[in-house]
C-alpha cells in the first residue's frame, strides 16, 4: 500500500521535482526504492530518520524522472 499512495504523489510532480518520504518497516523499505527504480525514477537519499533501527523509519528522497 506504501508503494501505491508514493506512485500516486508522483504523478502530481512535475518533471525532475523531489519527493520526500518515510518508510517505515522492512517491506516498504525493501520494496518502495525497488518499485521506485523500475519506474525510471531517481533515488538521491535513503536513510534513517533519528535513531531508527534496521526496519525503523527511514526517509526516501526521489526525483521524478525526465
Amino acid at each position: 500500500m506504501t508503494f501505491v499512495r508514493t506512485k500516486l504523489f508522483i504523478e502530481r510532480l512535475k518533471d525532475g521535482e523531489t519527493l520526500k518520504i518515510r518508510l517505515k518497516g522492512q517491506e516498504p523499505l525493501i520494496n518502495v526504492p525497488k518499485s521506485i527504480l523500475e519506474l525510471g525514477h531517481d533515488i538521491l537519499e535513503l536513510h534513517p530518520e533519528g535513531c531508527s533501527d534496521q526496519f525503523g523509519v527511514h526517509l526516501l528522497t526521489i526525483r521524478k524522472k525526465s
